[in-house]
């Protein structure tokens, strides 16, 4: 078996699954920067609408991760009974905290607006795209069973369908029916539902002499659902650090006594995510055949794996750097029109700061990586805990540091952040010899 071709294999479709995310971002934040005459205070505004829908999108995303590691283990051992049950679980557990949500979209909604100090701009937006909230969790439980079983393509044409009708779409209710990031809203609750109808399709015309058919008593099994609980009760917890750390960022960055930072940091940060949504396509990989592998009892396999996926990750931070040293100017470009006013302040700003941008893509070499093969290897209670320890090691660094140095102990904290993720992880793990082990039980 040629590792780099199956590593490849599953992260190159996952790649650009991934990037059409942030241009789906960039998109929104151009057409934010160009609708109105206060481009800043409109970037703002979605910005924190965007925030609020990551902590609810971000804190539903275990449905993904726990099952894409269970159905990778089941593929692995041959068990497609329990990849077919595995599916039935996701789905449901989406179905329930999608309405969940619906429900309770008022409190949360006035909850978040009043934490994130936001307008009615952004009040309008949350209750424009509250809707597409059910068909994006759906998309999660799909996308996780795929990726467990191995299928990265399926995924990534969804992925690129939902994201091309949400740019389309964005487009014309902003500009041509004059809405705004309303606008971009309803353009989101447009594509979501589109991608869920898609995988539905795609799942039943590749996938139906796979299924078995539903057995409820095994579904309900308690001693798989207790496993399935588990998993998922540590990704919760794991993610609601990330939502956390995130959001606060995004709150810090509001509450800067220079009001151009929020639009600064924010422009800043989607660079920032430029990479992470590439390096997470080996991640993906790396959960996709950490489970399988595991599932296999493949050990060599499994070594030879997880030290690709590393290689790779590092490779792609390395090609990072250089692109945000040679060309971030022409990045931020995209996101502000040179007609504004306000565009070159804004650039000139950006740059006191760039510097964490270049060195952030080294600091993230591994935290991507290693996520995804504690997800693959179900070991989420390592995960959930290197996490606890960086998110309390951020905010100790952001306080002390702020009246300090300013924002820069914002930039400071997060580039931290994210490099004890990785270290932690790998130490935790007794330098992935408890991966190893996992294969020979």
């Amino acid at each position: 078996m040629n590792m780099n071709r199956e590593i490849l294999r599953i992260a190159l479709p996952n790649i650009v699954s991934n990037i059409t995310v942030p241009l789906m971002g960039i998109v929104s934040t151009a057409i934010a920067g160009h609708w109105g005459e206060d481009s800043t205070a409109t970037i703002g505004a979605l910005a924190i609408g965007v925030s609020i829908f990551n902590f609810i999108y971000w804190n539903c995303s275990f449905v993904r991760m726990g099952t894409s590691g269970l159905t990778a283990q089941a593929f692995g051992a041959g068990n497609f009974t329990e990849c077919t049950n595995m599916l039935v679980r996701a789905l449901g557990v989406s179905v329930v905290m999608g309405l969940v949500v619906l429900v309770l979209q008022y409190p949360v909604g006035e909850a978040a607006l009043w934490a994130m100090n936001g307008g009615q701009m952004t009040r309008d937006y949350f209750y424009a795209r509250i809707w597409a909230v059910p068909a994006g969790i759906l998309l999660f439980g799909f996308n996780g069973w795929f990726t467990g079983m191995q299928n990265a393509v399926i995924p990534m044409f969804t992925a690129i369908t939902v994201n091309v009708v949400h740019v389309l779409c964005s487009l014309w209710f902003a500009f041509g029916l004059d809405t705004g990031i309303v606008g971009i809203a309803y353009a989101s609750v447009i594509a979501q539902w589109t991608g869920v109808v898609l995988s539905f399709v795609l799942l039943v015309l590749f996938y139906r002499r796979v299924l078995t058919a539903i057995d409820w008593s095994e579904v309900m099994n308690l001693q798989p659902l207790k496993t399935f609980i588990r998993i998922n009760r540590d990704i919760i917890l794991r993610t609601f650090c990330i939502v956390a750390v995130y959001t606060f960022f995004t709150g810090a960055s509001a509450r800067m006594d220079d009001p151009a930072l929020l639009a600064v940091n924010t422009l800043l940060l989607q660079l920032f995510t430029l990479f992470s949504y590439m390096n997470d396509g080996f991640a993906y990989a790396a959960e996709a055949l950490t489970g399988r592998f595991i599932g296999a009892r493949d050990v060599a396999s499994l070594r030879r794996c997880l030290k690709g996926c590393i290689l790779w990750g590092t490779a792609v931070s390395v090609v990072f750097v250089g692109i945000y040293v040679g060309w971030w100017r022409d990045l931020l470009g995209i996101f502000v029109s040179r007609n504004e006013p306000d565009s070159a302040a804004i650039v000139t700003l950006a740059g006191r700061y760039i510097v964490w941008i270049i060195i952030i893509p080294i600091a993230s070499a591994m935290p991507f990586i290693m996520d995804g093969i504690m997800v693959g290897a179900t070991r989420t209670r390592v995960m959930r805990n290197s996490m606890f320890w960086a998110t309390a090691a951020y905010f100790a660094i952001y306080y002390a540091g702020y009246p300090l140095i300013g924002n820069n102990a914002l930039w400071l904290a997060f580039t931290l952040y994210m490099f004890l993720r990785g270290v932690l992880q790998f130490f935790m793990t007794h330098r992935l010899d408890t991966i190893y082990r996992e294969a020979l039980e």
